[in-house]
């Protein structure tokens, strides 16, 4: 499976993504924080069940770490993830 990483959010010290699949259906979201220590840290939310198996979310977050992250990576133990599954609600935001 491919994906597009689409980013919604930037900071000095982190980034949002939202993956889509090639259809452009919403697969995942990731927040990536980069750590003073050189260390990075994610949180990936899965929320399609086309990515279920323990196998395909290894697969996903190799392959993240291959295209977005270049200088961290999970076989030198300085990137990590949170992995959980979930499903969008909703947007809320302040109507001022």
């Amino acid at each position: 499976m491919r994906f597009k990483f689409v980013r919604t959010l930037r900071t000095p010290t982190s980034e949002r993504f939202l993956i889509q699949s090639e259809e452009g259906r919403d697969v995942a979201g990731l927040d990536i924080h980069y750590l003073f220590d050189g260390t990075v840290t994610g949180t990936l939310i899965v929320l399609d069940d086309t990515i279920s198996a323990e196998q395909e979310i290894e697969t996903l977050l190799h392959f993240l770490d291959e295209s977005l992250l270049p200088m961290a990576n999970l076989d030198e133990k300085n990137l990590s993830f949170t992995v959980l599954r979930g499903e969008v609600i909703g947007q809320f935001e302040n109507e001022q």
